[in-house]
């Protein structure tokens, strides 16, 4: 299945492995926000450090300006396979559409080598 329009790059396998462990890790050592909504209200107010957005998700508008309003407040972000492997690195027993850290705790330095992954994907500095 090709990815929808609101996917603007597509990181490496391995990056979307780092990235749901990650997750785990802010969830268990820092703060996490889970779901649309919450991921949301945490970029309006400048609390997320990093987004992750799931691809899989129906309908795509659900997320689909999730991304902009990221570049919008220069948060990064990035993009996972599954909602399902998202909502467990998240600890919920339901799908998670987005995740925002909040709180990377013990996994800033990894979150900030994914960062930089990501950047490099783009073509950012």
């Amino acid at each position: 299945m090709p990815n929808p329009s609101y996917v603007t790059f597509t990181p490496p396998e391995e990056l979307v492995k780092a990235t749901l462990e990650v997750v785990k890790m802010a969830r268990e050592s820092g703060k996490i926000r889970k779901g649309v909504n919450e991921v949301i209200k945490s970029i309006e107010r400048g609390q997320a450090k990093f987004v992750v957005i799931a691809t899989d998700v129906d309908p795509p508008e659900i997320v689909a300006f999730i991304p902009h309003l990221c570049d919008e407040k220069k948060i990064p972000y990035t993009f996972v396979t599954s909602k399902k492997s998202l909502g467990e690195a998240a600890g919920i027993a339901v799908a998670a559409s987005s995740v925002s850290i909040i709180d990377p705790g013990t996994s800033k330095d990894f979150l900030e080598e994914i960062v930089k992954k990501i950047n490099e994907i783009r073509g950012k500095k």
